[in-house]
C-alpha cells in the first residue's frame, strides 16, 4: 500500500533524493535481474526516496510494458524501506495512462516529466498537470523544466484544485522565478532541486530555501554523494568547494562534452564501479572510451564507495 499523501511530502523534503538507472541488457532489452539487484544496493544508503522511470532511468525510451515492469520491480524490492516515484510525461492522455498503472504496480507517487514537443500555455499546462493529479490518488510533484514553465500563479491554481499535488522540482535555475514561487506558495510544496548534476547548485538553492534534491552521481557514488549532501545541511563550505573542484567542476566538463551525456555518464560510472546498467538506448550514446578512462580516474580519486 502506497504511503499518506502528506507523508510522501515529508519524506521528499527529509533527505537525499535520487533516481535510478534502469538497465539494458547487451540488446537494449530491459534486464530486471539487473535492476533488482542495482536498487537492492541503492536502498542500503541514507536517500529518502528513489525515482524509477525517471529521467536518468531513461523514461523516454521506454514502452508501456516495459514501464510497469520497471515500477512494478522497484515497488517489489522497496516496499517499507523506501518510497518510490515513478515517472509520467508525454501528453495529457499517455501520462494518465502511465500515472494510473503507476499507481496500480504500487508506486507511492509520481514525478511529472515536460510534456512531449510541442509548446503550451499556462492555462494548457494548467490542464494538463490537474488532469493527471485528478487521475490517481497518490502524492504528485511536478517538474519545471524544458517545454514544461509553469508560473507561480499558474502553480498556485494547480495547487489550489490538486490536494495530492506535493512537490515543486526546479529544472531552470531561474532564480526570479523560484523565488516567486516559494513566496506565493511557502509550504504549501516540498521544493526539490532538479537541475542535471544538482550538487553544482546545491549552496545557491539552499540560500532560496530549496534544501534537497535529487542526486545523479548516486548511481554510482552513493558515499560521496552524501557526503557533499550532509556538507550542504550542515554548511560546511570546506567539504563542498573540495569535492566541487577534485570531483564535481570537471565531472561537469566531462558530462557538457557531449549531447545527452547527463544520462551516458551516469551509466558509464556505474559501469566503472562494477554495477554496469548496460548501454544507454537511441538516440543517446554512450561515452567513448577515452570519455570513459577520464570519468575512471575522477572516481578512483575519491576512493571506496
Amino acid at each position: 500500500m502506497s504511503i499518506d499523501v502528506q507523508e510522501l511530502k515529508k519524506v521528499i523534503g527529509a533527505g537525499l533524493l535520487s533516481f535510478p538507472l534502469t538497465d539494458f541488457d547487451a540488446q537494449q532489452n530491459f534486464n530486471k535481474p539487473s535492476y533488482q539487484k542495482r536498487l537492492e544496493w541503492l536502498k542500503g544508503y541514507d536517500a529518502t526516496a528513489l525515482f524509477a522511470a525517471g529521467g536518468t532511468g531513461e523514461f523516454f525510451s521506454l514502452a508501456k510494458d516495459e514501464y510497469a515492469d520497471i515500477v512494478g520491480a522497484a515497488v517489489a524490492v522497496c516496499r517499507g524501506d523506501m518510497p518510490i516515484i515513478a515517472g509520467t510525461g508525454y501528453g495529457t492522455r499517455t501520462a494518465i495512462e502511465y500515472a494510473v498503472e503507476a499507481q496500480r504496480q504500487g508506486a507511492d507517487g509520481l514525478l511529472i516529466l515536460p510534456h512531449y514537443l510541442t509548446e503550451a500555455d499556462q492555462e494548457g499546462l494548467r490542464r494538463h498537470v490537474v488532469a493527471i493529479c485528478k487521475s490517481v490518488s497518490i502524492g504528485v510533484i511536478i517538474y519545471n523544466r524544458s517545454l514544461c514553465r509553469l508560473t507561480a500563479e499558474t502553480l498556485e491554481q494547480i495547487a489550489d484544485e490538486c490536494p495530492n499535488l506535493v512537490g515543486f522540482k526546479d529544472g531552470f535555475g531561474d532564480i526570479e522565478l523560484m523565488m516567486s514561487i516559494r513566496s506565493r506558495l511557502g509550504d504549501r510544496l516540498t521544493y526539490i532541486g532538479g537541475l542535471p548534476t544538482a550538487e553544482v547548485f546545491a549552496p545557491a538553492l539552499k540560500a532560496m530555501s530549496v534544501t534537497t534534491y535529487s542526486s545523479a552521481v548516486f548511481n554510482f557514488i552513493p558515499r560521496t554523494a552524501l557526503e557533499f549532501y550532509n556538507a550542504s545541511v550542515r554548511d560546511d563550505h570546506a567539504t563542498m568547494d573540495h569535492l566541487l573542484k577534485t570531483f564535481f567542476f570537471p565531472y561537469l566538463a566531462l558530462r557538457n562534452s557531449g549531447q545527452g551525456y547527463a544520462v551516458s555518464i551516469v551509466k558509464a560510472g556505474a559501469t566503472v564501479v562494477g554495477k554496469t546498467a548496460g548501454p544507454v538506448r537511441t538516440p543517446l550514446c554512450d561515452l567513448t572510451p577515452d570519455q570513459h578512462e577520464q570519468l575512471a580516474a575522477l572516481i578512483a580519486a575519491l576512493g571506496p564507495q
